[in-house]
């Protein structure tokens, strides 16, 4: 299925984190970029509604609930997707908030709290990785995506300081592993995001809206696209980059 250029036919996506917002917008446009997609989220419903939604739209897609911080879990998703669709070929590591999050100034929290962030923005990304690299080195062909946010280089006031250190843990791992993975024809990179439409399912206040270049927030959709690129064949001299997505608040 070939649209605006890009075709992904043939190609496994695993998308972590797919059961709304952001994750399913990017799960949405890469099934219909003719992608096999597994759709994953911690809640079951949530990722069977995702898929079922899918297929009615005419494209493939399977529901794979798992929690991601699960080192075991995330190798067993992997193989189930291997199983129901094929070895990933596109994996996607949309997943960022953990439940019950609550983003308090850094020295109102604990320990707790610091993990579970850095549980869900670094090491189920690292993990995921992880488990699907061996796969795409063997067959020549991969990508890697991990969405992360402008608070890894901008500072904020808001309670980012622990979830903006797992971000820019997350960046470094993508400039080191696409290093490594590029002989393989593997590209990996990450999308930084600036205020999208809803922020933890909730509609982002209309005001701050002023604040962007361009007038808007960000939207699944937004974020789909440039993913559907970057695991494109057209995107395969871009790697180890981080793309701010963000209607021009941040530059760098």
């Amino acid at each position: 299925m070939t649209r605006n250029g890009l075709d992904l036919s043939g190609r496994v996506a695993l998308v972590t984190g797919a059961g709304r917002t952001v994750g399913l917008g990017i799960a949405e446009v890469l099934a219909g970029l003719g992608a096999r997609v597994a759709v994953n989220d911690l809640d079951p419903a949530s990722a069977e509604a995702a898929a079922a939604g899918i297929r009615g739209r005419g494209g493939e897609a399977v529901a794979v609930p798992a929690d991601v911080t699960d080192d075991a879990g995330v190798r067993a998703m992997v193989a189930e997707v291997a199983t129901r669709l094929g070895p990933v070929d596109v994996l996607v590591n949309a997943a960022g908030i953990p439940v019950g999050a609550a983003n308090g100034q850094f020295v109102d929290t604990d320990r707790a709290e610091w993990d579970a962030w850095i549980d869900l923005n670094l090491y189920a990304p690292m993990q995921a990785a992880h488990a699907v690299l061996p796969g795409m080195r063997e067959r020549g062909w991969g990508r890697v995506l991990s969405i992360s946010s402008y608070a890894s280089r901008a500072a904020s006031r808001n309670g980012l300081a622990v979830y903006g250190a797992a971000k820019a843990g997350l960046e470094s791992f993508t400039r080191h592993v696409g290093l490594e993975s590029a002989p393989s024809g593997i590209t990996v990179n990450a999308i930084a995001l600036g205020t999208m439409s809803h922020l933890r399912g909730e509609p982002a206040p209309p005001e701050h809206a002023a604040a962007i270049p361009v007038g808007r927030f960000g939207t699944p959709e937004d974020v789909g696209w440039t993913v559907g690129f970057l695991a494109s064949d057209r995107a395969a001299w871009i790697t180890g980059q981080t793309i701010q997505l963000n209607g021009g608040a941040y530059m760098t």
